[in-house]
């Protein structure tokens, strides 16, 4: 268990929570890997995890990416996650830490640009890298920013978009397209448990990630979900990971199901490149490709 996950698992009481504790099996992967979730909580934010020493590096972006390099997007560094937390797709109670709904809005490949460490771009606060997503695609930067202008402890960043062949001044023109990529599902359609379940993109050995109505109970309330318990007939609770019969096998939004990893790395970054155009893929085109050795020192696996 990577011990960054530590801020992680300190706020979950795993006997009471159905959220990834970073014990189950994840495939491996030619090139690291990056996911967005889209989590309505409190405020709607998107939260990016980028693939990087075996945990999610995370961000929560409280606008979303944008596409205009003219826009600079909030972004709060959040604790790492575990790399099994990238294909949760479902609910969180509200009222519980974390409290709301959780959609797969993007994932893929990543790679820093050029031959940057990343640890030391972090530790330095400049990150550039290249995104091979399905709509997400080339460069982007996050800037670490001079404190909190909001007076609390946060560790702030701005992602921005660099000048590219997948720019576009229409920043929130990703944003548009509004269906999950590992279920094809709308917020409401997971919120209300309907619908395919989502197919493993982090995941070994399943045919989907986890049952279309995937519940988790944070340990916010869960003293007062054990009184209840106690004083109420039980009643069965969709939980994370449990399997059932009659789900049905899930396949991505583009139709396609999960692929071997190096055949997905293939399909996602030739993707990428924009139809009807002769431009390379956007880790070829940054120079961000690396031979094997490389990409196993990038992800530290």
């Amino acid at each position: 268990m990577p011990t960054s996950l530590a801020d992680y698992r300190s706020k979950r009481d795993f006997e009471k929570t159905e959220e990834p504790s970073g014990s189950r099996k994840v495939r491996t992967a030619p090139y690291p890997r990056f996911v967005i979730q889209k989590h309505d909580a409190t405020r709607l934010h998107y939260d990016l995890r980028l693939e990087h020493d075996g945990v999610f590096k995370s961000w929560a972006v409280t606008k979303g990416p944008s596409l205009n390099p003219k826009d600079k997007r909030l972004a709060v560094e959040v604790e790492d996650h575990p790399l099994d937390y990238g294909d949760f797709e479902g609910t969180i109670p509200k009222g519980e830490y974390g409290g709301g709904t959780v959609m797969v809005w993007d994932r893929g490949y990543w790679l820093p640009e050029g031959d940057e460490d990343i640890d030391k771009a972090l530790a330095k606060g400049e990150l550039k890298f290249v995104l091979a997503g399905e709509k997400l695609k080339g460069s982007y930067v996050l800037v670490r920013m001079k404190g909190d202008r909001y007076g609390g402890k946060r560790n702030n960043w701005l992602l921005i978009k660099h000048r590219d062949d997948w720019a576009s001044d229409d920043g929130d023109a990703a944003l548009r397209e509004d269906r999950s990529i590992a279920s094809g599902r709308t917020m409401e359609q997971i919120a209300n448990g309907t619908g395919k379940a989502p197919a493993p993109f982090m995941l070994g050995g399943s045919k989907k990630a986890f049952d279309a109505d995937a519940v988790w109970h944070s340990v916010a309330k869960a003293r007062q979900r054990d009184a209840e318990t106690s004083a109420k007939p039980a009643r069965k609770t969709p939980v994370v990971g449990k399997r059932s019969p009659s789900a049905t096998t899930a396949a991505t939004a583009s139709g396609t199901t999960a692929k071997a990893p190096r055949k997905a790395a293939a399909t996602a970054i030739k993707r990428a490149a924009p139809a009807k155009k002769a431009v390379k893929s956007p880790l070829k085109k940054s120079g961000a490709t690396r031979s094997a050795p490389a990409r196993k020192a990038a992800t530290k696996r």
